[in-house]
């Protein structure tokens, strides 16, 4: 039944849908704004929710795509905001999980995770979903070793192909050299080449902020060369939790050995609207700029209901990779140019409705209106009846400049198993100052297309107070939203910098370290910046004001000495950063 009804959904040589912003679009906003596929894999439990999971971006000659677990196809870009999505002419019946794609030369190569022997597909027109099989069958390894979750590298200073792969909290990230005149059948033997090691690595443990004692999994291998070093990549601890996350290790040669970063975790985005950052890929763009992409976490419908996201990344001086979550749910420039600062692409856009009052046509059950402004993707407003009219309402309380939108739809008790042309969502976007003449602002109200987390930078700002979305129509049994995320610059000023701030390693486990500070007024909430240098401080764990003055960090590396600092913002701006301190 499962491969009868994925055959039905794939029947077509070609079919696209087109995610389009403003043609004026100069901003995206995380989660990524594509039209995530109904996921049939707990079809038999009669669990409905959207595939997003497991992203590799490939830059292919000049163009992107973006390939996602359970999707029935993939995404093709040319500027990493407009997407649409490609039914192929070949796809295996049972969908692919955690594909590994690769660009070499013209050709786009791409192959999924597996336990049995399946083949490895090749295009040289992508876009246009013409896949050819470049050799039929993988030879099968052993039970339980994969290929799962599998990444293909090719090193073009030596013309030597690879594959790297493991899904397990038993097994190690494997990695074996391919033959390309054998149509990249196994060259050597695989070997085991990086395990994880919560009792040295903090973020490696894992459970909610890592205290869970469950044995953490690794998995989501990526490789990435730069200046003559090879970066292996791989995700931990669990994906169903905020603290998921990418790490890498460096060797010199693209099997080994291989020398754990201390600056790890490279990704990680534990605090927020959305929180998560493992499993993803490195990719560049066109002006040179690298990317990091991850896996946010939503588990409402299911544990493992994810969505897309992308954050600036890069090397420095000193070659250490890191990744740009600082702000990574706010919304970001796409870049013009080869960026020279981590920030540079942070618009500055303030979020502005965070615990702001909210008012609804009606409201189902308990699901209350003021849940839309919590920033909790697994929290929802649920109207009554899913009609046309319906309305919810943000007062932000005070005039602000509005200049962007995100509407986050919620699948919940949703009966969907896959998209067709009847899955669309339409609505209006109105504003006021008054909370009783309101004007449309964006109209969504004749589109049909299908948009999980839909963002809309406007045109120009506008100064107002309130924000409606206008309910037109939606296929799923009920209209629910998580979040309407509003973003601008209020008229006010930024919060000061918190005059104390300070952090003790935690003596009886240095994983651990607790952070505290002062809270100043008009905050909306803290970032805890980061690093193992203080002019590396590459992560940011994000605290909203209204939660405790105190933070156990527990994603440290034992016997690593770190660095730290802290910044305030509302919905003005951002504080000065305060002094750096260090923990030894």
């Amino acid at each position: 039944m499962r491969n009868l009804i994925y055959t039905i959904i794939c029947m077509g040589l070609y079919l696209t849908t087109t995610q389009a912003q403003s043609p004026a679009q100069k901003t995206y906003c995380n989660p990524m704004d594509i039209n995530y596929q109904y996921n049939f894999e707990q079809l038999n439990e009669r669990i409905s929710y959207r595939s997003g999971a497991d992203p590799v971006i490939v830059n292919h000659k000049g163009e992107y795509f973006l390939f996602v677990t359970i999707s029935g196809g993939y995404w093709h870009s040319k500027d990493l905001l407009n997407w649409k999505y490609v039914t192929p002419n070949k796809w295996p019946m049972e969908d692919m999980c955690a594909p590994a794609a690769l660009s070499v030369r013209d050709t786009l190569f791409l192959f999924q995770s597996t336990f049995e022997q399946r083949p490895i597909f090749y295009s040289t027109a992508p876009e246009k979903g013409d896949l050819k099989f470049y050799n039929r069958w993988m030879p099968r390894l052993p039970k339980d070793i994969g290929p799962w979750d599998p990444a293909l590298f090719f090193d073009d200073a030596t013309n030597r192909w690879f594959m790297y792969w493991g899904s397990s909290n038993v097994y190690p990230i494997f990695g074996a050299e391919l033959d390309y005149s054998k149509k990249l059948a196994y060259k050597t033997e695989y070997k085991g080449l990086i395990s994880l090691n919560p009792k040295l690595h903090g973020w490696e443990r894992f459970g909610r902020n890592h205290r869970d004692t469950i044995t953490p999994f690794t998995e989501g291998a990526w490789m990435t060369k730069h200046n003559g070093k090879y970066y292996l990549q791989y995700g931990a601890p669990g994906t169903e939790y905020n603290v998921y996350a990418n790490g890498t290790y460096v060797g010199y040669d693209p099997l080994g050995p291989f020398t754990y970063a201390p600056y790890n975790p490279v990704s990680y985005k534990p605090g927020g609207f959305l929180v998560g950052a493992g499993h993803g890929n490195t990719f560049q763009d066109n002006f040179g700029n690298y990317w990091n992409t991850g896996t946010p976490w939503i588990a409402v419908n299911w544990n493992f209901e994810r969505r897309i996201a992308m954050f600036p990344a890069g090397f420095d001086k000193d070659d250490h990779m890191f990744s740009n979550t600082r702000f990574g749910d706010f919304p970001h420039y796409l870049p013009t140019k080869k960026w020279t600062n981590k920030d540079d692409l942070f618009t500055g856009w303030m979020l502005l409705s965070y615990q702001k009052p909210c008012g609804a046509s009606s409201v189902k059950d308990t699901f209350r209106a003021s849940r839309t402004s919590d920033e909790n993707p697994r929290t929802f407003w649920v109207a009554k009846e899913n009609k046309a009219g319906e309305w919810l309402t943000v007062d932000l309380e005070r005039e602000h400049d509005v200049k962007a939108v995100q509407i986050n739809f919620t699948d919940y008790k949703s009966d969907i198993f896959a998209s067709d042309s009847t899955v669309y969502t339409q609505f209006k976007i109105l504003h006021s100052l008054d909370g009783k003449n309101f004007d449309t602002i964006v109209d969504q109200s004749k589109t049909k297309t299908d948009r999980s987390n839909p963002y809309f930078e406007l045109e120009k700002p506008v100064r107002t107070r309130f924000i409606r979305y206008e309910h037109v129509y939606s296929k799923t049994p009920n209209l629910a939203i998580s979040d309407i995320r509003i973003f601008g610059n209020g008229l006010g000023k930024a919060p000061e910098t918190p005059m104390t701030f300070g952090v003790l390693r935690d003596p009886d486990d240095d994983r651990n370290a607790i952070i505290s500070w002062s809270k100043v007024n008009n905050a909306v909430g803290y970032n805890i910046l980061w690093g193992i240098d203080k002019n590396k401080l590459y992560q940011t764990y994000q605290v909203w004001a209204d939660e405790p003055n105190k933070l156990e960090l527990r994603a440290l590396t034992v016997g690593q000495r770190y660095f730290y600092a802290i910044e305030a913002f509302n919905e003005n701006g951002v504080s000065e950063k305060s002094a750096v301190i260090s923990d030894r």
